[in-house]
């Protein structure tokens, strides 16, 4: 099929799956208004494979069948493709205002189960990404089970639907029950692509499933969040009012998946190894996509400080450079996670996993820091300010004009004024606030991998040796 135009990608939205919006029933994803806004914005990764000015970056080539397809389904082989794929995330990224766009979760998943399955496993998951990149689908990753008792494995639950499981098996193939929360993109993927959510024992078999379905397959039931829903003036907020991406809860009530899309079944040791490789490369794509935010914030805060006219203000002058020095040293932790990529006997490239997780724990932790200083550099009127409708008033806004002036013109202070609360007091703010600490996992699951990643022997011998014990 080849690259997809955004257009093509919108009809295939047109599926019949079943979505659940503010408690109604959506026939079609293009028709609820809140819903198109996410499908506008995840259009993106479709729009720059037609677009000169990216096809560089988008695009790649089949070196034997010379097929074009997205650069997303690029596999890594070299420390050069992982900053390559970084580079392409931090560009869809920055076009979608700071908001993931589509593809990148999807492939992150099956760059992973490469590198995990074997055998007749790895057969069909090679042949169902053969059938992603061919027909340029966007997939969507379940991987969050709703959990229930935190406290207990997923066979000790007193409801075992609580972690998707197998209910039954036949010649044909499996049939699941169960339901992932935390879905993001489900509404308007081509595929979604279950992976278990955490390491399991050999009591948790019936829970250790890995698999994937079209999001149209009956008894798969999206409850999409209503969080930042509603039509917003694009006055007051420059970013939600065109970018959006949605989460589901996504319900399996005995739904089949046919032996040949089915990539784990009741085989606990694969569980942890998946679920540790995908976050291997998911939280590569999280750091790839969380620099053009901190670059936002970067520039906002500069711009706002002179627009008020206090950019040469010591305490303003000291928030501005530990912005800097935190927003380029998640960049160039990002790197080094790509340039100490090390490629498997399969020839895929892995970002290292410990600078990986160093880079997502400073984000993490530093972020709501760096949203202080930024609303400290910005003053009051990010949440006291005039509203798009007094903007729009020709009888209030020469009053605004007049008195909401400062080093700047009030159309320009205020413009700057209403990104700002945009990205940091509004319900977009809090999203990301919240995506932060949560997304891509906990700071806590980050500071665990850390731990667990970070090859101490070079330190213990140096210590050794200075200690004189060798």
């Amino acid at each position: 099929m080849g690259l997809r135009t955004a257009d093509e990608y919108r009809a295939s939205l047109q599926d019949g799956r079943v979505l659940w919006y503010r408690g109604k029933r959506v026939d079609d994803v293009l028709s609820e208004p809140d819903l198109r806004v996410a499908v506008d914005h995840s259009a993106i990764d479709f729009m720059i494979g037609h677009d000169p000015a990216y096809r560089e970056l988008a695009v790649a080539s089949d070196p034997h069948s010379g097929e074009e397809f997205s650069a997303y389904y690029r596999i890594p082989r070299s420390a050069e493709d992982l900053l390559a794929r970084m580079r392409l995330i931090e560009t869809t990224t920055a076009l979608g205002g700071t908001l993931i766009s589509l593809k990148d979760v999807g492939t992150d998943a099956l760059f992973a189960l490469h590198t995990v399955l074997q055998g007749v496993e790895q057969q069909r998951l090679t042949a169902f990404y053969e059938h992603c990149r061919a027909n340029d689908l966007a997939v969507a990753v379940a991987q969050t089970d709703v959990k229930g008792d935190r406290g207990k494995a997923p066979h000790e639950q007193e409801d075992p639907d609580l972690y998707v499981h197998i209910v039954d098996t036949s010649d044909e193939g499996i049939v699941v029950r169960g339901a992932k929360a935390h879905t993001s993109l489900t509404p308007n993927c081509n595929e979604v692509l279950v992976l278990p959510t955490r390491a399991m024992r050999a009591d948790d078999a019936d829970w250790a499933v890995g698999f994937a379905v079209p999001p149209n397959t009956p008894g798969v039931t999206m409850y999409v969040s209503p969080y930042s829903a509603g039509t917003r003036h694009p006055w007051e907020n420059p970013i939600s009012s065109r970018h959006k991406m949605l989460e589901t809860l996504t319900v399996f009530d005995d739904v089949f998946v046919p032996w040949e899309r089915v990539f784990c079944c009741r085989q606990p040791e694969l569980a942890g190894p998946i679920a540790l490789a995908f976050v291997e490369y998911h939280r590569f794509t999280a750091i790839s996509y969380k620099l053009p935010l901190l670059d936002t914030l970067v520039g906002a805060a500069a711009e706002i400080a002179r627009m008020n006219g206090v950019l040469t203000a010591g305490h303003i002058r000291d928030k501005l450079t530990r912005l800097v020095i935190y927003a380029e040293t998640v960049r160039t932790v990002c790197e080094a996670a790509a340039r100490r990529g090390r490629v498997d006997a399969d020839g895929f490239c892995r970002p290292d996993s410990a600078t990986t997780n160093i880079a997502k724990y400073t984000f993490a932790t530093g972020f709501h820091d760096a949203v202080r200083a930024v609303q400290d550099c910005a003053g009051g009127l990010l949440v006291t300010g005039p509203g798009g409708d007094d903007w729009d008033s020709p009888e209030i806004r020469p009053v605004l004009e007049k008195y909401l002036r400062a080093a700047a013109p009030a159309e320009e202070r205020l413009a700057m004024i209403n990104l700002i609360s945009d990205l940091t007091v509004r319900d977009f703010g809090g999203y990301h606030a919240v995506l932060a600490v949560h997304a891509e996992g906990s700071i806590e699951a980050e500071k665990m991998q850390i731990f667990r990643a970070y090859d101490a022997t070079r330190a213990i011998a140096l210590a050794r040796r200075l200690a004189n014990l060798d």
